[in-house]
């Protein structure tokens, strides 16, 4: 049995558990496990919205982490990897899931004809984290309006403003050109506030 003295201590960085890990300390995966697992379950959670398929894509992005952590570059932030990995699994998930809708709608049929003419003036929620306005009164709304966008953009906007990264890495975890994140990200919100215009022009 491993020496605990030897076990990272918890502000150790996930490159240096994951070394540990490569190195032969397999009992330490759990720990990789636990620091992620929640945040995981929320993120499929938010791409599937069915909490079946959100435990199954964590089940599955965990399995593929044992399996290709040895081609792990440490160059490479591990979060970013990790989420990489997930989006994979989630987008896989979704697809075979009995809950999949038959097909996706267009941004098209529901955005302004010129975006550009488009007032950007931020309803009062969007001042806010939009993971924060998730568990408060448009909680529910705002769930629904996500769950309507095509999921390249649903992608996009929760790797952005949900889950904290920023344009050059959802680039990378999505594996597209910061400019197409950023055209994605401009036109999710455009729905976003398409979608809730009638609550916040009452407000």
């Amino acid at each position: 049995m491993p020496n605990p003295s030897e076990r990272p201590k918890n502000d150790d960085s996930d490159a240096e558990l994951v070394r540990a890990i490569n190195s032969g300390r397999q009992d330490l995966f759990y720990e990789l496990v636990t620091r992620y697992e929640k945040t995981l379950y929320n993120f499929g959670l938010r791409m599937c919205d069915n909490p079946s398929d959100a435990e199954d894509m964590v089940q599955d992005t965990f399995l593929n982490v044992l399996k290709y952590l040895k081609g792990f570059r440490y160059e490479t932030k591990f979060r970013n990897w990790l989420y990489r990995v997930a989006t994979s699994a989630c987008l896989k998930k979704k697809r075979r899931s009995k809950f999949a809708p038959d097909k996706e709608i267009s941004l098209d049929d529901f955005l302004p004809a010129d975006e550009s003419a488009v007032s950007m003036d931020l309803p009062r929620w969007a001042s806010q984290p939009l993971d924060q306005v998730l568990d408060e009164e448009l909680g529910g709304v705002i769930r629904q309006a996500l769950m309507e966008l095509p999921e390249k953009y649903r992608l996009v906007i929760v790797l952005r403003d949900v889950e904290g990264f920023n344009t050059q890495e959802a680039a990378e975890i999505l594996d597209l050109t910061p400019t197409n994140i950023k055209v994605r990200l401009h036109r999710a919100r455009l729905f976003l506030r398409e979608a809730l215009k009638t609550y916040y022009e009452s407000d």
